[in-house]
């Protein structure tokens, strides 16, 4: 049962399952055409990514209203309680449009004092606490049963105060999705200017001539990574790079300075490391092995001005210059391109998992500018990647205090006059 606060009076004490009228969803027959193909957006889990409905990927006909499934007004609060999401997160959202349902989900008619935006946001704030009455079927499959959902006790306050502290929180996460859109287009900017600063098909101002194509092995030498699980990795012992982090990674490079508490350690003498697995400044990391194509050109650039001792770990190719003709920062952006996407994936072999080998990396083509111009070029794209960094740092303070906010205004101890 989720704790609730002690807040000062008008605010009454409820159960979830007294707020509302709540319905259960369906799925209509699906050899039925009948009921498929409609106007009426027809909700299931995959479409819980947003917090407002609008519409959905399937739709039913009015006719599987009776038959299978069953409508939820504008309004309504919906949400998952059948699933492996439930592992981890709990969907919420509000219709904004009547919809159909499947049987994954429930919808909460809220009562006339009770405001459906208040509503969304008091379960959004609740999620750890609710995700903690799930049960589990043989099968691992994750639910929320109802009896123990509706028992969860909910501080209310009169509908005045509701509809001010949702249109508070509401305020954030607008000014939060404007950001997430500004941010969306900072990319898709940095995306194309790469793939036309990158390839020479726009050149700067005083920069002219055409570019060498030179092979990876011409540039770099590749080895391997000193193999160790992830259950040997700890807080303490040597900096290592784990090739599950360059997947997790949104980011191209991995700073030994700025990353060093983020990054994994392991406990080892360096004198049982191979020198070529040890990472200095400037090396480049490649995965050899992804779940999907796409994944095979995952890698990052090593800054690591200090030379701390740092492991390349399993799964991992490690490129290091033979000469000066790529700056490190140059390096950064490089093998960005979709040109050099495309070669990942031309020599990626595989089926369930996609690999790359030493000897395939190599025979990579890379057009290589003057060092002016790959520093004049790096420039450019570094400063968009600095504008990026502004943009999602607020963006992360915004998400911060809208959490703040929840914490406050949904539990009382901050009240709205």
């Amino acid at each position: 049962m989720v704790e609730a606060a002690e807040v000062a009076a008008p605010w009454s004490k409820e159960r979830l399952g007294g707020l509302g009228l709540w319905l259960s969803g369906g799925t209509p027959r699906l050899g039925n055409q009948a009921y498929w193909g409609g106007t009426i957006p027809w909700v299931s889990p995959k479409d819980m990514k947003r917090s407002r409905l609008y519409d959905a990927i399937d739709h039913v006909t009015a006719r599987a209203l009776q038959n299978g499934t069953r409508l939820a007004p504008r309004g309504a609060v919906l949400l998952v309680v059948r699933g492996m999401i439930l592992a981890h997160s709990l969907p919420v959202a509000r219709a904004e449009v009547p919809v159909a349902f499947n049987q994954d989900m429930k919808a909460i008619i809220p009562r006339p004092d009770v405001d459906s935006d208040y509503l969304l946001w008091w379960l959004t704030a609740h999620e750890v606490e609710l995700l903690g009455v799930a049960t589990e079927s043989t099968h691992g499959t994750k639910c929320l049963p109802t009896d123990a959902l509706q028992a969860v006790e909910v501080w209310l306050p009169p509908l005045h105060e509701q509809r001010q502290v949702a249109r508070a929180l509401s305020d954030v996460d607008d000014l939060l999705v404007g950001l997430d859109r500004l941010i969306a287009k900072k990319r898709d900017l940095k995306q194309a200017a790469m793939q036309q600063l990158l390839t020479g098909q726009t050149r700067l101002p005083g920069f002219s001539g055409e570019w060498p194509s030179r092979s990876l092995a011409d540039l770099f030498r590749f080895s391997g990574g000193h193999s160790a699980s992830r259950e040997q990795l700890s807080a303490v012992g040597h900096c290592y790079l784990h090739y599950g982090d360059i997947h997790g990674s949104s980011k191209t490079t991995v700073d030994v300075e700025a990353d060093y508490e983020d990054i994994p350690k392991l406990v080892i003498g360096l004198g049982s490391i191979s020198k070529e697995s040890l990472l200095i400044d400037g090396d480049v990391v490649f995965v050899d092995a992804s779940e999907d194509v796409a994944g095979t050109s995952r890698h990052v650039v090593v800054v690591n001005k200090l030379n701390r001792p740092f492991i390349a770990g399993l799964h991992t190719i490690v490129a290091k210059a033979i000469t000066s003709d790529l700056l490190p920062e140059y390096l950064r952006f490089c093998f960005q391109t979709h040109a050099t996407r495309e070669q990942f994936r031309f020599y990626a072999v595989g089926t369930k998992v996609s690999g790359i080998s030493k000897s395939n990396i190599g025979k990579l083509m890379l057009c290589v500018p003057h060092r002016e111009e790959q520093a004049a070029i790096a420039s450019v794209l570094a400063d968009i990647d600095a504008e990026l960094a502004a943009l999602e740092a607020r963006r992360d303070k915004t998400r911060d205090l809208r959490q703040a906010m929840m914490q406050e205004l949904l539990t009382g101890r901050t009240r709205l006059v």
